[in-house]
């Protein structure tokens, strides 16, 4: 059975200043999770499942779903805010207006997931190579395995000069991952890279292994997950901005003994749309790899 490809795309993109998701910066109006979708059709992976908010579905379908579906398996779920609570968890969290975090967007789509699947960002670019790296991986598991997969990529090779970056720094043993831990403000200052912590600045070599929320799980990680989730919510469901990432999830898959997570790498160059600053540069390097041959110039038919 072919994988499955669950894009990420319900966040607010507050530094961004806009619905990035669907933001076009291709030649005929593709957005950056076009390239993303389209590396993994050509990479093996049989469907896509799309996880939106409900207030951009509109917008959502005329600009990159519609297009999408018309050449490949294409659904998408909602994510909001009481998915997933009960209802006294609605009541203490009535205030809150930021999203609980990428296990929580995970966790909307479970019931749209039935095989191996990978997860990405939809504002990140990946580069071909990744999903073939995880669409091999994937095809050869069956749905209880219990080891997941995930792609890294070097510290340097995704940062951006307009701002800050999150990224959770991986410590590998034997090819597996065995720790990954959330940096939520890793910026350059001048040619050093910092990663501004609540504990004080760190001064990082730049060739730390990071994780890009580019992962593949059996569907057997959704049980881990639903765990992972409850034990967060149950502590912070009064918080205004705590989010349950991740990353910190499949790491403690791994922590908590529950499995392991092989941890592949690409030397890929990201780039993405984390700041407005970006679109230009994001632009630029899409229509170098369309002149390279990587991609056509139309990606799909309309």
């Amino acid at each position: 059975m072919k994988p499955t490809l669950l894009v990420l795309a319900a966040g607010m993109g507050s530094r961004y200043g806009g619905i990035k998701q669907i933001d076009g910066v291709g030649a005929h109006g593709e957005t950056l999770l076009d390239y993303g979708v389209f590396d993994a059709k050509e990479s093996g992976f049989g469907r896509v499942v799309f996880i939106i908010r409900k207030d951009i579905e509109k917008d959502f379908r005329e600009r990159v779903f519609d297009r999408v579906a018309r050449n490949f398996d294409a659904s998408y779920v909602f994510q909001s805010m009481d998915s997933l609570l009960t209802d006294e968890q609605k009541r203490l969290s009535a205030a809150r207006t930021k999203p609980w975090g990428t296990v929580h967007a995970l966790l909307c789509a479970q019931e749209a997931i039935n095989e191996p699947f990978a997860v990405i960002n939809a504002d990140d670019y990946y580069g071909r190579e990744a999903f073939e790296i995880l669409s091999h991986h994937l095809s050869a598991i069956e749905n209880d395995s219990i080891e997941h997969a995930m792609v890294g990529y070097v510290l340097r090779n995704t940062m951006s000069r307009s701002g800050t970056v999150s990224r959770a720094i991986c410590s590998v043993d034997g090819g597996y991952l065995s720790s990954m831990e959330e940096h939520t403000k890793i910026g350059y200052e001048e040619d050093r890279i910092i990663s501004r912590r609540d504990s004080g600045p760190v001064e990082l070599t730049g060739s730390e292994a990071v994780s890009m929320n580019f992962f593949g799980f059996a569907p057997s990680a959704f049980e881990h997950f639903t765990t992972y989730w409850e034990e967060f919510i149950n502590a912070n469901v009064t918080t205004a901005k705590s989010e349950c990432y991740l990353p910190n999830g499949a790491s403690a898959i791994v922590t908590r003994g529950e499995g392991k997570v092989r941890f592949y790498t690409t030397d890929e160059s990201w780039f993405g749309m984390t700041y407005s600053e970006d679109r230009p540069i994001v632009k630029d390097e899409l229509a170098k790899k369309v002149k390279a041959g990587i991609y056509p110039e139309k990606l799909w038919q309309y």
